[in-house]
């Protein structure tokens, strides 16, 4: 199945269906091959990017936004080609939504403040000395913004 197929998909799905699906296939894109603890990392700085109202009001909005995550990098064309990666990354984006719906002072935040990440060997952004929160497997996460959640 190609990304494309499944960002259109999501448009079709009820919420909270469609941002599962949109969380997921970035958790895929973005972190298939690093640790579960990489992979939760990736989907807690989306969900705070959600939470800010910054990048859109949906997940689907925040992770498809201008050159922000994979979905909204590469080509629509892109196949999502390793299923068993595939089931585990969306099993992962709802376990991850469910810990980011506790109260803030009961959820468990593993790069607590990071509002981005980069991959070394992919990219070089003009943010990334930014303080950094934490260097998970191939990624570093960090503060380039103090995001709050919308009021």
């Amino acid at each position: 199945m190609t990304l494309g197929w499944i960002l259109w998909f999501a448009t079709l799905l009820p919420q909270p269906a469609a941002d599962s699906l949109c969380l997921g296939t970035t958790v895929y894109l973005e972190a298939r091959n690093q640790s579960v603890l990489g992979q939760q990392a990736v989907a807690e700085v989306a969900l705070r990017r959600q939470d800010s109202g910054l990048w859109g009001d949906s997940m689907c909005e925040v992770v498809t936004a201008h050159k922000q995550f994979a979905p909204g990098i590469v080509s629509p064309r892109m196949r999502l080609s390793n299923s068993r990666a595939w089931v585990h990354s969306l099993k992962l984006a709802v376990e991850s939504e469910r810990n980011w719906a506790l109260p803030p002072g009961r959820r468990e935040e593993l790069v607590p403040g990071a509002s981005h990440f980069l991959a070394h060997n992919l990219a070089s952004p003009n943010w990334r000395n930014a303080p950094q929160v934490a260097v998970i497997d191939d990624h570093t996460f960090l503060r380039v913004q103090n995001l709050s959640p919308r009021t």
